[in-house]
C-alpha cells in the first residue's frame, strides 16, 4: 500500500491521524504521518485492516460519531 493510499483510505474513513493509530494498533500518530509520507513501510497485516475499514467492517472501539465522508454523502 502506497502512502497516498493510506492518507487516502484514512480521509475516506473520516478518522484523524490519532484515531487511525489507534485503530490500527500503533501508540503514536507519528507512526501514521510516517506511514503517509513513506517513512515507512505498512506491513501486510495493517494494509489489510485497512481493507477490511474501508469494506466496510467496524470493531468495538471504532470511534463513536465517525461517520466516513461517503457514507454522509450518500445519506444526502
Amino acid at each position: 500500500m502506497k502512502p497516498e493510499q493510506i492518507r487516502a483510505a484514512r480521509k475516506s474513513l473520516g478518522l484523524n491521524q490519532s484515531q487511525f493509530a489507534k485503530l490500527l494498533g500503533y501508540s503514536s500518530n507519528v507512526r501514521i504521518s510516517e506511514l503517509e509520507r513513506g517513512v515507512f513501510e505498512i506491513n501486510g497485516a495493517a494494509a489489510r485492516l485497512i481493507q477490511a475499514y474501508l469494506e466496510g467492517y467496524r470493531p468495538e472501539d471504532w470511534p463513536s460519531g465517525v461517520i466516513a465522508p461517503q457514507a454522509l454523502a450518500q445519506a444526502c
